[in-house]
């Protein structure tokens, strides 16, 4: 539908597809409304639909990920954050520690990161780990941390929802962008209360997970109404030991053809050891992706999370710069 159609437009186009037979299925963005046909979409005319007030255009979509299929919309989707753009032609690094631990680590997180020229800062609250005896993060005290540690340099703020129980917190604590992590990429209860907010939703690709899969998750979200959707590679487990993750850079040209979404890269999860970090996020931005998940800290050896593959400051600074050659080459930048 066109951006300024009316409810009685949209109710118009409901009841000529319910009168044809066919199911509807309404997704309201912020910026545009989908009506879906639910059945035989081959027995619907597109010109029945056309010439009806508010409808923009009207088309057969094969894909089962309809909404965000490219498809559906030609054009690459930029999610706006603050007045940040994903997507288009300035690359974004949204770097930040793994875990959120004190105020004075976050602090200096902070100041580091926006140094080294990052527009967005991440930083798990709550982690999903392996053992039940690790560390599981500061919880809401770490969100306040977060937040006051990003607001002295005006960065937005990426951190993980892992139960639906808390979607209320974070938006209590302005969360800028909510990233669904691996292990709930098919948390479809989850998908859908995210869905229901426009909050922008960084979706991570589940660890065995197809890119058809991976979509349809991303569906999920938007089909409850939620089109800021940013997808996230971060590598898959594969029968190689040598390393922690298979980074999947096939996986950026694909999503281009298929999707119209952002597509960024996690390549300290990929790789697990901070020597790897550069090079897969050099391979990432060649291969096209729209931006990076990077974890730094201000001191790797003392992260009480994942500390074998955080970047120190230095190193972390000495990416952003090489990055850019590689971005003005393909003509973006960072």
């Amino acid at each position: 539908m066109n951006n300024d159609a009316t409810d009685a437009q949209i109710d118009i186009v409901v009841k000529k597809i319910q009168s044809l037979g066919h199911g509807v299925n309404i997704s309201r963005g912020t910026k545009r409304t989908v009506i879906g046909a639910i059945g035989d979409e081959q027995k619907l005319d597109p010109k029945l639909f056309d010439s009806l007030p508010g409808v923009e255009y009207s088309m057969h979509i094969v894909k089962q990920y309809k909404i965000v299929s490219r498809e559906s919309h030609k054009q690459d989707s930029v999610i706006e954050v603050c007045g940040i753009p994903i997507g288009g032609s300035q690359i974004q690094v949204i770097g930040g520690p793994c875990s959120v631990e004190t105020q004075d680590q976050m602090d200096s997180a902070a100041q580091h990161v926006a140094a080294a020229g990052c527009r967005l800062i991440r930083g798990g609250a709550f982690k999903p780990r392996t053992s039940p005896y690790t560390f599981q993060g500061k919880g809401k005290d770490g969100l306040g941390m977060l937040r006051q540690a990003a607001n002295k340099y005006n960065l937005p703020i990426v951190t993980e929802l892992m139960d639906v129980r808390m979607l209320d917190t974070f938006l209590e604590h302005d969360v800028d962008i909510i990233q669904i992590g691996t292990r709930n990429m098919q948390n479809f209860d989850l998908l859908k209360e995210v869905g229901r907010i426009d909050t922008p939703v960084i979706l991570k690709r589940g660890i065995s997970a197809t890119i058809s899969e991976w979509l349809m998750a991303a569906e999920y979200i938007a089909a409850s109404g939620n089109h800021n959707i940013i997808l996230c590679e971060r590598g898959i487990r594969t029968f190689e030991s040598a390393y922690r993750n298979v980074l999947d850079i096939t996986c950026i040209p694909v999503l281009k053809r298929e999707t119209h979404l952002p597509v960024i890269i996690d390549p300290s999860h990929a790789g697990g050891k901070a020597w790897m970090v550069p090079a897969l996020s050099r391979a990432a931005i060649a291969a096209g992706a729209d931006g990076l998940l990077v974890e730094t800290h201000p001191n790797p050896a003392e992260a009480w999370c994942d500390a074998d593959q955080a970047l120190n400051p230095q190193d972390f600074k000495d990416l952003m710069v090489s990055l850019q050659g590689i971005a003005q080459t393909i003509g973006r930048s960072i």
